[in-house]
């Protein structure tokens, strides 16, 4: 590698160079479509000329390793070996390759390192082998498999996949030539596994019993192989392993190689056993020109805790962006408005959701998670503890401590862990801390601390395992259940996010920002993603409700009683998201009902309060369809005429947070769609298909459309302007006067020499432009122009009149 810079991800001064911006695709093959459309890679060629011309630095593409069949996604990876033929196959990916360096655009590709779909375990030709031939296969070791006798599967591999413990009897085997690998398979309704050469005479339960395999019913706490976080179908690769890099990145380092990608964005790192190793092996593939982005949730932090940072120590050259995002959306959110959203939360959801009762309810649904979701992960975690403490002894060393003990224990060190994981080397001395805590707080789990220890201290398998649940249960108590639960506002309830605050300072967010640009200059920063819950338009307007608490009182108790949702709990959070997809003319569309029926789903299963997933509660599901639906149909009279209200609010939060987005330190990528105005939600929503007809006629720039207007406008200056915006310096601007608190103004600066900058209002319901009259901002010296437009400027700036036409102006100094 080439030597460090002071931040120590190695970024030299080429890297980036073809990344000032990118622009997320998310391909889909065409038989993951009903009407069969798809999008392919030939699909993202034909969009080149678009993207070039908006001013984009880099086209960014979801996975393009072959997929499950019908994948709406493409992270459930079966063949890593090769690109997607259903998407184009390798010589597509050269094309777009070809099409985007002749129009001077880089390629970024996401892969997916830490699992592999099996779902379908014929589509997956390494599972399938696994299964088929067990320990003999070649591909058994790829797989974290859990086969120790104790595994509660007589150390088979467990697979729930029954619907009852009976179904045994309802499997059928299937002669080589009537099936359609052409060998022996043993079928259960519609899933199809192999049988192990030699086995398969007999009945079908005969046949299943001498498998590698046993097929459970899914309700039993048994499983034979890691997974992704709760998700079966998604099974853990063993990436520690050089023989399992080296053949699950054979064809990533053919991009390489032929240098086809700029950049790499790598799926869900925490998921692996060592998650440093593998960006430095990464790293020795892809070379140091090209820049590495992890999707890693850095955790907020609270009173008592920092913010965790990226890991030093791991050769890569940021996030995805989930941290800038938080920051983002914290500046748009009005603080004044906190006691009052704090006290309608607390009056209909019984929560106030502040920051000590958000912690108190993540560690409390760690705890329900580790017990149950992840009980077969806690087993072979409490199995590994007591296994390598007895290493070298003459004798076990556990007997004093019993299971529930045990498992108490590693439950609470779960709960009180406040990041993903925390054998990073940068968060050393956490997990001693906590064992601390235990000892003081919880002394009848003294004996089981001291097996957890010397387990840990070891730092072999117990001590990946352990960071590995850790990782698991906190994503799906936060990210799939907390958040879905939370209702002071809902905007803030985003992946990595901190909902327990309530806005940020105007000067702390300058320091962030300063920080990051110091540190992670290559980092990326996203608004939204294909993980958002809610799209970044959505989330704007729905801030807007901090600003208006009052006025927001007064809908929700006119709402409830002209119509009473089926639980006041699951109405409020779910007013929320309607109020922020409210068409601001006209009534919701059949369409929009349709999506709202879904997100309500969705939502109420992950919160897993009135129904969950595996124990779906159809009435009070069809309950809330029918009030969302009544609401739609009765209900404009009182939403329509909010909506109204708040909606110019929503567009201005809007604007200021794409403005700094795209003018702030990192690379900014622009998801698919979002260079208008937009009203995804959570997926499959926001991965639907984007109808780029106007925007590539030309249609929508004629119209003078704000939002696209800005983001073409700013997309043009970062490749203008690289030095500045890739690699600058973030230096806020001084700001004087009364209303200097709810003032974003910053420039980006080489060598001393600012060169692009913004000035933006806050807060704009509740201060109008004339409010600023009189709050002037300090130019640096020399003559400014406004963009779009040129309108000179230098000196002292009254914002009342630079501001009052739009919340956000953007400023180039003239000549260079």
């Amino acid at each position: 590698m080439a030597a460090e810079d002071e931040t120590g991800t190695g970024a030299g001064p080429s890297r980036g160079a073809a990344l000032a911006s990118t622009y997320r695709l998310q391909l889909r093959t065409p038989a993951s479509d009903p009407d069969g459309r798809g999008f392919t890679l030939a699909d993202a060629e034909e969009l080149v000329p678009y993207l070039a011309d908006l001013g984009v630095g880099a086209v960014y593409l979801s996975p393009v390793m072959t997929a499950t069949p019908g994948s709406t996604h493409g992270y459930d990876v079966v063949d890593p070996t090769t690109v997607s033929a259903e998407l184009g196959g390798i010589d597509a990916l050269r094309s777009l390759r070809a099409a985007c360096r002749a129009h001077e655009l880089g390629l970024v590709v996401d892969i997916v390192p830490n699992h592999l779909g099996v779902d379908e375990p014929a589509a997956n030709p390494w599972w399938w082998d696994a299964l088929r031939r067990g320990p003999d296969s070649p591909h058994f070791s790829f797989f974290d498999f859990d086969t120790e006798e104790a595994n509660g599967a007589d150390g088979r591999i467990a697979i729930p996949v029954l619907g009852t413990p009976d179904d045994v009897a309802d499997l059928v085997v299937v002669a080589p030539g009537d099936s359609p690998s052409g060998e022996a398979e043993l079928h259960f309704y519609d899933h199809r596994f192999p049988v192990a050469p030699g086995t398969g005479d007999g009945t079908a339960r005969e046949v299943h019993d001498r498998q590698h395999y046993r097929l459970v019913h899914w309700r039993e706490p048994l499983l034979g192989y890691r997974r992704f976080f709760t998700v079966t179908g998604l099974a853990g690769l063993r990436q520690e392993d050089p023989e399992v890099f080296e053949a699950t990145h054979a064809e990533v380092r053919r991009w390489c190689e032929e240098d086809l990608v700029d950049a790499i964005r790598v799926d869900h790192p925490d998921g692996l056993s060592d998650p440093v190793g593998y960006a430095r092996r990464l790293r020795a593939l892809a070379g140091d020109d090209r820049v590495l982005l992890v999707e890693k949730i850095l955790a907020p932090g609270t009173e008592s805790t920092p913010p965790e940072v990226l890991e030093p120590a791991m050769p890569v050259d940021g996030t995805t962006g989930y941290d800038a995002l938080r920051f983002i959306d914290q500046l748009l959110v009005d603080a004044s408005g906190e006691a009052r959203l704090s006290e309608l939360a607390r009056r209909y959801t019984g929560d106030p959701g502040d920051e000590e009762q958000v912690h108190a309810q993540s560690a409390e649904l760690k705890r329900q998670i580790v017990a149950e979701d992840l009980a077969p992960e806690l087993a072979r975690l409490a199995r590994a503890v007591r296994r390598e403490v007895a290493v070298g002894l003459d004798g076990p060393a556990s007997d004093d401590v019993d299971e529930a003990a045990l498992r108490e224990t590693l439950i609470s060190v779960v709960a009180r862990t406040p990041f993903y994981r925390a054998d990073y080397p940068v968060l050393r001395g956490t997990l001693p801390t906590i064992l601390g805590g235990l000892r003081r707080d919880r002394p009848e789990l003294v004996p089981a601390l001291g097996l957890v220890a010397a387990a840990l201290a070891r730092g072999g398998e117990a001590s990946t395992r352990l960071a590995q649940v850790t990782g698991a249960a906190t994503a799906k108590a936060e990210e799939d259940r907390l958040f879905y639960r939370l209702a002071r506002l809902v905007s803030l309830n985003e992946v990595g996010g901190s909902p327990g605050r309530m806005g940020m300072p105007v000067e702390a967010f300058h320091l962030a920002m300063a920080e990051r640009a110091r540190s992670t200059p290559l980092a990326m920063t996203a608004l939204s993603t294909h993980d958002t819950k809610r799209g970044e338009d959505v989330r704007a307007r729905i801030s807007v409700l901090s600003q208006l608490p009052d006025e927001w009182a007064d809908l929700v108790t006119r709402v409830f009683d002209e119509f009473p949702p089926p639980a006041e709990d699951a109405g409020y959070f779910l007013l929320q998201v309607i109020v922020g997809v409210w068409p601001e003319l006209g009534g919701p569309t059949d369409d929009l009902r349709s999506r709202l029926h879904d997100y309500a789903d969705k939502a109420l299963r992950e919160a897993a309060v009135h129904t969950t997933w595996t124990d779906q509660d159809a009435d009070f599901e069809s309950g809330v369809h029918r009030w969302i639906d009544t609401l739609i149909d009765s209900g404009g009279g009182l939403l329509g005429p909010f909506v109204e209200r708040i909606a110019p609010a929503g567009r201005d939060n809007s604007l200021v947070a794409k403005a700094v987005q795209l003018l702030g330190p990192g690379i900014p990528d622009v998801y698919q769609g979002t260079e208008v105005w937009e009203d995804s939600l959570v997926d499959p929503d926001n991965r639907r298909f984007v109808d780029y007809g106007p925007l590539r006629s030309g249609a929508v720039a004629r119209a003078g459309h704000p939002k696209f207007v800005l983001v073409r406008e700013l997309l043009r200056l970062r490749r203008a302007h690289p030095e500045a915006l890739t690699g600058g310096a973030y230096v806020p601007l001084p700001v004087q006067g009364p209303a200097a608190s709810d003032v974003v103004a910053f420039t980006r600066s080489v060598d001393g020499r600012p060169a692009v900058g913004m000035i933006a209002r806050r807060r704009t319901t509740v201060l109008p432009a004339e409010e600023f009259t009189g709050t002037v901002v300090l130019l640096p010296q020399g003559t400014w122009s406004v963009r779009p437009g040129g309108t000179p400027l230098s000196g002292r700036v009254d914002l009342g009149e630079l501001l009052s036409e739009s919340a956000v102006v953007v400023i180039v100094r003239e000549g260079g």
